[in-house]
C-alpha cells in the first residue's frame, strides 16, 4: 500500500510541476497573436458542440462563412509558434490544438446533459455576426477554455517627437 501511495504522490508532483512550469514558459502573445488564439479557441468550441449535439452541419456552415478569418487565425498561430517554439513550431501548434480540444471536450463532460442546452445556441450568436471585425469581437468576448494563459504582450512605449516650431517674425 505504501508503494502505491508514494507513486500516486510523485506522479501527482510531477504533473503539477509540468502544468506550473508550462503556464510560466508560456511567452506573451501580440495583439494579433492573441486574435488567433481567441478565435482557435472559439473553432474548437464550436466543434465540441458540433460533435456532441449533433449540429455537424450547422459547425460546416460556419466554417465555410468565415474561411478566410479561420485561414487567418492558422497563420497567426503559427507566427506565434515559429516566434517562441524555437525549431520545433509545428509540434508546438499541433500540442496547443490536441490540448485545447481535450480541454474542452473535458469541459463539456462536466457539464453533461445540460452542456447542448447551455451551448448550443452559440451557432445561432455566430451566424449572426455581421463581419470578421464582430467575429473577433465575439471570440475575444467569449469565456472559452484555453489550455494555456492568453497574455498579451504589454505595448511598446509611444515615442514622442519633440515638438519643432518655428518661430516667425
Amino acid at each position: 500500500m505504501r508503494p502505491l501511495l508514494s507513486s500516486l504522490v510523485a506522479t501527482a508532483l510531477l504533473v503539477g510541476t509540468a502544468s506550473q512550469t508550462l503556464a510560466q514558459s508560456v511567452p506573451c502573445m501580440r495583439s494579433a497573436e492573441k486574435a488567433a488564439f481567441d478565435l482557435a479557441g472559439l473553432k474548437s468550441e464550436l466543434m465540441v458542440i458540433a460533435i456532441d449535439c449533433q449540429m455537424q452541419e450547422r459547425y460546416n456552415a460556419f466554417v465555410m462563412r468565415f474561411r478566410p478569418d479561420l485561414q487567418g487565425s492558422e497563420k497567426g498561430l503559427n507566427t506565434y509558434f515559429g516566434r517562441t517554439a524555437h525549431g520545433s513550431s509545428q509540434r508546438a501548434h499541433d500540442d496547443y490544438i490536441t490540448s485545447l480540444a481535450n480541454a474542452q471536450s473535458d469541459e463539456a463532460l462536466t457539464r453533461g446533459t445540460l452542456f447542448c442546452a447551455e451551448h448550443s445556441r452559440m451557432f445561432d450568436e455566430v451566424q449572426a455576426l455581421g463581419n470578421s471585425g464582430d467575429l473577433l469581437s465575439y471570440a475575444s468576448a467569449k469565456p472559452l477554455v484555453q489550455p494555456i494563459a492568453l497574455v498579451e504582450c504589454p505595448a511598446a512605449p509611444v515615442k514622442k517627437k519633440k515638438d519643432k516650431t518655428v518661430a516667425t517674425k
